[in-house]
C-alpha cells in the first residue's frame, strides 16, 4: 500500500459506523490528502464487531407522482412515522430520475402513470445505473397494464394506491432492508392476467425445492409477508425468513418480487387453487 508508515498500536477498541474493533492496528497516511485511515493488521482471533448502540439510521425517500395532493397525502404518512425522512419529490418520470440521481436517496417511492416519462421507463434508467435507488411502485387497480412487465424491471415493490398507510410504511421498510412487498390484491391481478395465457412450463430449479420451500413459494407468490407465513404454516418467523431466503439461492432470484413472477410463469399459482402443496 502506498504511503507513509506512521506507527503501530495495539488498543483494547476501536469504534466506527456503530462498531467496535479490537486488536493491532497499523495508522497509514496516504500520498495524497493528509489524513489518516486505519488499516487492521493480522487481526488477533478475538478481533470482532459488536454493534453499539448509536442513532437509528434514517430511510432517505423520494415521492414521485404527477398530482400534487397525492405527494402531499405521502408525505403527511410518511414523516408521521420515525426513521423516515423525505428528501425530495417529483411531478414526472424525467424529474424523478434526475432527482433520483441528484440527491442520491434510498428509497423512490413513484407512481407507474406520470407525464414526460413514465414510472416504468423512469425505473429502467434508474435500476440501470450502479447504485440504484430501491423502487416501490405506486399503481392504481382498473388502469395499469404494465403491471408485470414492471415486477420483471425488478421493482422493490407494488402497492396499490388505495392501500393502508401501515402497508404503505411496510414496504418502504422492506425495501430499505433488501426485500421486496407486493400489495396481496396485485397478486390476485397477476394470477388473472396470468390464467389466459399459454400452459406454463416448469423450469427445472423446482425440483431443487424441499417440500417447506415450495410452500414457502407458493405463500410468496399469494403476497404474503413473513409473519402470515408463519401463522400459515405454523412455524416460527425466523425459520419462515430461512426458508426465503434458501428459495431465493437455489432459484437464483434476487427479492421476493423476483420470486413472485417466477412463481406466476412457472404455474406455481393457479387461478383458484388455495390448497399448499
Amino acid at each position: 500500500m502506498a504511503g507513509v508508515f506512521v506507527r503501530r498500536h495495539t488498543i483494547p477498541s476501536v469504534s466506527t459506523n456503530n462498531l467496535k474493533w479490537s486488536g493491532s492496528v497499523t495508522w497509514w497516511r496516504p500520498a495524497g490528502p493528509q489524513s489518516l485511515f486505519l488499516r487492521i493488521v493480522s487481526p488477533p482471533s478475538s478481533l470482532y464487531p459488536v454493534l453499539m448502540p448509536g442513532p437509528p439510521l434514517t430511510i432517505r425517500l423520494i415521492i414521485a407522482d404527477d398530482q400534487a395532493l397525492i405527494r402531499f397525502g405521502l408525505r403527511l404518512i410518511v414523516e408521521t412515522a420515525p426513521g423516515i425522512e423525505v428528501v425530495g419529490e417529483a411531478s414526472d418520470g424525467l424529474q424523478a430520475v434526475a432527482e433520483a440521481r441528484r440527491l442520491r436517496p434510498d428509497v423512490l417511492l413513484m407512481d407507474i402513470s406520470m407525464p414526460r416519462l413514465d414510472g416504468l421507463s423512469a425505473a429502467r434508467r434508474l435500476l440501470g445505473d450502479p447504485h440504484p435507488p430501491r423502487i416501490v411502485m405506486l399503481t392504481t387497480f382498473d388502469t395499469d397494464e404494465n403491471l408485470h412487465v414492471a415486477l420483471r424491471t425488478g421493482v422493490s415493490g407494488f402497492l396499490l394506491k388505495n392501500s393502508p398507510p401501515e402497508r404503505l410504511l411496510e414496504a418502504i421498510r422492506a425495501a430499505t432492508a433488501g426485500d421486496a412487498l407486493i400489495d396481496p390484491a396485485v397478486t390476485t391481478r397477476l394470477i388473472a392476467a396470468f390464467a389466459g395465457r399459454h400452459e406454463p412450463t416448469a423450469p427445472p430449479e423446482l425440483a431443487t425445492l424441499t417440500p417447506r420451500e415450495s410452500q414457502v413459494l407458493l405463500l410468496l407468490a399469494r403476497g404474503l409477508a413473513n409473519m402470515e407465513i408463519a401463522r400459515e404454516l405454523n412455524i416460527g418467523e425466523a425459520t419462515v425468513r430461512t426458508h426465503v431466503m434458501q428459495v431465493l439461492r437455489k432459484l437464483g432470484l434476487r427479492d421476493r418480487v423476483q420470486a413472485v413472477v417466477f412463481a406466476y410463469e412457472a404455474g406455481v399459482v393457479r387461478p383458484g387453487a388455495q390448497d399448499l402443496p
